[in-house]
């Protein structure tokens, strides 16, 4: 039946790259509920972009509530070629300079002719986190799409947490915290009961990992004075965008959303300080389980 269905696509999936965490919702979404199946302009000029530490300040300042300036503003993208990708496209088509840490070249050719950054490494390995942190001597913001699979979940905790960590350590030494902005799932912490059964019951191992590194980062934004958001789509689609998603802060919500409404969703997310401190679920309201009422945060 449908949950034998779920888990043995969830199963099959076990081989894929370590950020196929919701292509396993997207394919249980598709078991769950047949009726849901589960983008640059080029650089003007050249910024000095120096890989030597910036030097530490005596004290950290505080940043002024503000939404931030795409075009004035430097971020790391964390994250393979989904939700990540689209994420960096967009950042480059409204100016921004974005820096991408990838496991892998397969986005090589792209990311530099837009003009951006790639730092090849593992998020679970120290080395390769710290290196795309010294690219670029000042972050405002860092975004990471970071994900593993039910077989292999450590990415989803562990890779995240280093990224988490090693923020708050940038934020120290350029003298000021960068915003953090976290892309987890629906079904994580109090959003549990939000997805199908079986739904949930399939991508267990990676959701209960995605928790630790909310908790990780929430704790650290509080104790440091670090500005985050934490994004939680729904099973995700590789259509183009559709401009219905929204965000919501509704913990029953479950549905679809396509990559491109997650990645447009991200980004406000990043240059809206309204999005500060929230916990957000984004879903295409066209695609819900089912058509309930409920509230949708906007920014």
């Amino acid at each position: 039946g449908a949950v034998a269905g779920t888990l043995d696509d969830a199963r099959r999936l076990t081989d894929r790259p370590r950020n196929g965490t919701m292509a396993a919702f997207t394919v249980s979404m598709n078991v769950a509920s047949s009726s849901l199946s589960f983008r640059s302009r080029a650089s003007s000029g050249a910024r000095a972009f120096r890989a030597a530490k910036a030097p530490a300040r005596a004290r950290l300042s505080v940043r002024a509530r503000a939404d931030l300036e795409p075009d004035n503003i430097s971020v790391l993208v964390a994250g393979g070629s989904g939700v990540a990708m689209d994420v960096v496209r967009q950042l480059k088509d409204a100016g921004t300079w974005v820096t991408v840490l990838q496991r892998k070249n397969d986005d090589r050719a792209e990311i530099e002719k837009m003009g951006a950054f790639l730092s090849k490494g593992d998020a679970l390995n120290d080395k390769d986190v710290q290196k795309a942190y010294d690219m670029v001597e000042e972050y405002d913001a860092v975004v990471s799409t970071i994900g593993g699979t039910p077989a292999s979940p450590e990415a989803d905790s562990v890779g995240n947490i280093k990224l988490i960590e090693a923020a708050v350590a940038k934020g120290k030494e350029q003298g000021r915290m960068p915003k953090f902005v976290l892309v987890t799932s629906i079904g994580v912490g109090d959003s549990k009961n939000a997805p199908p059964p079986q739904v949930y019951a399939a991508l267990e191992p990676v959701l209960v990992e995605k928790v630790k590194a909310e908790d990780r980062l929430r704790e650290l934004c509080a104790e440091h004075g670090m500005p985050f958001c934490i994004v939680r789509p729904g099973g995700l689609k590789s259509e183009p965008a559709t401009g219905t998603a929204v965000l919501t802060e509704d913990t029953s919500i479950c549905g679809a959303i396509h990559r491109a409404d997650v990645a447009s969703l991200v980004v406000k997310c990043v240059l809206k300080d309204a999005a500060n401190g929230k916990t957000l679920s984004a879903v295409d309201k066209e695609q819900l389980f089912d058509q309930p009422a409920f509230e949708e945060f906007a920014l």
